[in-house]
Parts: C-alpha cells; structure tokens; sequence
C-alpha cells in the first residue's frame, strides 16, 4: 500500500482523537509545512542519517482549507525505518502540522543529550504499516504481491539471502541498502508469522 498527501492517509494502530481541543499556535498552515520540513532536514543532519520519501498526509486541498477532519500525518523513511507521526489533538491542519513540528523537534532534543540508540527507541512508537511506492518488505525484498501471493518464512529468507549477496557492505553494496533489507525482512517475517 503506498502512502498519497491527499486524502489524509492515517496509519493502522494509532487511534483517532474524538473531541479536538483548539491549537493554540501562532502560526498559518504554510508557515506550520515550512516548519516541519525544516526540522526534517535538521534532524537528518543532526542524526547523520538521510531522510527519505517524506510525505505530508492531510485532508487540505484548493478547494478546502479547513477541512473536517484535521488531522495531518508526516510519513518518512530514516535509518531503514519507515516512519509515521500522525497528529490529529488540534481543531485545524495548521495546528496538527506544528505540533509534528515540535515532536520532531523533541527528537533533535534527544539526539543531542542522548544517543542515535534512544532516537531509534523513540521512533520505535512511530513505525508504521503501510510504506511509500517501492518500500514495501514486497519490493526490498522482490516479492511482489502479483508474482508472490502467498509468502512463507522460508521464501522471506531465501530472498534475504539472495538480495543480501548483491548489497552487503562487504560485496561493495552500502550500509543504507542493508538496513533497508534488514527492516524488510523482520516486517515480512512479522507479518506472514
């Protein structure tokens, strides 16, 4: 499944706010977007790790400004993990968008009085399901769900040890590639049982 800005693409597992309460943040919905892009590009130069297929899912679009449903959701692969903050306490997107900025923000906190090891910990509570185009464990590992209906744990392995031949550190691939296949074979191995 592949993650769109539009309509609000909310991730499975993380419950939705029934009575919103008002954003008491001074700051217009474009400024709130600027803001979290900004501490997207900052928390990846802080952490030494590239920010990926950054998405910003909501409700907003031309034609409708002030949506019903608020809630707003920055998707993100980082450190071979895909992540997802979904924000949805707040009466307007503008708001939700900001208080992802100040989560994001509380990362970059963390990161500089602590370790890469706690922020991974932290965004361990952010991983989400579903993974933008080409993400998917389906597509790290090759495969898909056309030529692959139906997965096994000895298939998930037999794939990670092909796919590991070709981008292992050691055989001249990279340490990004091998996290990223790492993360795609736990979530297979998660996902089929």
């Amino acid at each position: 499944m592949s993650v769109q800005a539009y309509p609000l693409h909310w991730p499975q597992g993380f419950p939705r706010c029934k009575a919103r309460e008002y954003g008491r943040f001074k700051t217009s919905y474009d400024s709130a977007l600027a803001n979290v892009q900004r501490s997207l590009r900052m928390f990846a130069a802080d952490s030494g790790k590239k920010i990926e297929h950054a998405i910003m899912s909501s409700n907003m679009n031309l034609l409708d400004k002030h949506p019903a449903d608020p809630g707003v959701a920055v998707w993100f692969m980082w450190d071979g993990m895909q992540v997802c903050i979904p924000v949805d306490r707040y009466n307007s997107a503008a708001a939700n968008l900001q208080a992802i900025h100040h989560i994001i923000e509380a990362r970059r906190v963390e990161l500089r009085h602590g370790t890469l090891s706690l922020v991974r910990a932290t965004f361990q509570g952010f991983k989400a399901l579903p993974a933008p185009p080409g993400s998917h464990w389906r597509d790290v590992l090759s495969l898909p769900a056309q030529h692959f209906p139906r997965v096994d744990a000895p298939m998930i392995e037999t794939a990670f040890r092909n796919s590991a031949k070709r981008i292992h550190p050691d055989r001249g691939g990279s340490d990004e590639a091998m996290a990223r296949l790492n993360a795609a074979r736990e979530a297979a191995l998660s996902e089929v049982g």
